[in-house]
């Protein structure tokens, strides 16, 4: 089970800045160790979704992280790995999957020993107010997704139909995740996965368990029916 943390801030901005400075410390401490540093910006309200549109269209995670991230920070070109647009959601699934285990031959990313699977160093990941990480959404079968690494969806409840998304045993081996949720619409989920309240049907969102740290970063509304 994780060790888990979880953070209020008084505004989105505050959020956002902490949430920055986090990751800067976490490439920091990597850089050091093994003079890399692995992260995966991820979909729900942390980025938009992870879509699969051109580079330059405005749902892209490509130009949406770009803007966010990649402009204000010298991170080379060629170490930014995007999905490939020219293909289907399945084509490029797969030729994500092959593009990972380029990184892990070439000692990019490592592998856990624990899971076996590709272990990131900091995975960060927005939440639907339904519950859903990625693209797993609540009562889909990718949920229990156990072998693939990357797959597609071809009828997501929430546009658009064809998304992308690593599998719970790929997200589960990062060393550390970055749970994001921000706005009223998100108490509810914050609540059934932090509070008291008592259900035997898991969110997508209750499955998160890193083998490192998982840290929520949650504003006062997204907060807000969470006790204390």
């Amino acid at each position: 089970m994780a060790d888990t943390e979880v953070q209020v801030f008084d505004s989105e901005e505050e959020l956002a800045v902490s949430l920055a400075k986090c990751t800067a410390d976490l490439s920091d401490k990597f850089c050091k160790e093994r003079d890399a540093f692995t992260v995966v910006v991820s979909g729900g309200s942390l980025i938009k979704s992870l879509r699969v549109v051109p580079k330059d269209h405005p749902d892209s995670n490509y130009l949406l992280a770009y803007d966010a991230f990649l402009s204000k920070i010298p991170i080379p070109a060629g170490h930014v790995y995007a999905i490939n647009d020219a293909l289907s959601a399945e084509g490029a699934a797969d030729d994500y999957e092959t593009c990972l285990k380029h990184l892990i031959k070439s000692n990019i990313v490592d592998i856990s020993k624990e899971s076996g699977f590709p272990k990131f160093d900091v995975m960060l990941l927005g939440m639907g107010p339904d519950g859903h990480v990625a693209s797993l959404f609540p009562g889909h079968p990718l949920v229990h997704e156990k072998e693939k690494w990357v797959t597609f969806i071809n009828d997501s409840p929430k546009p658009p139909s064809d998304r992308i998304t690593f599998t719970f045993p790929v997200i589960n081996s990062s060393a550390n995740i970055a749970l994001v949720a921000a706005g009223a619409g998100k108490a509810d989920v914050a609540h059934k996965s932090l509070g008291d309240s008592k259900s035997s049907d898991l969110l997508p969102v209750q499955m998160v368990s890193p083998e490192g740290e998982l840290i929520w970063f949650l504003d006062k509304a997204a907060a807000s029916k969470l006790r204390g």
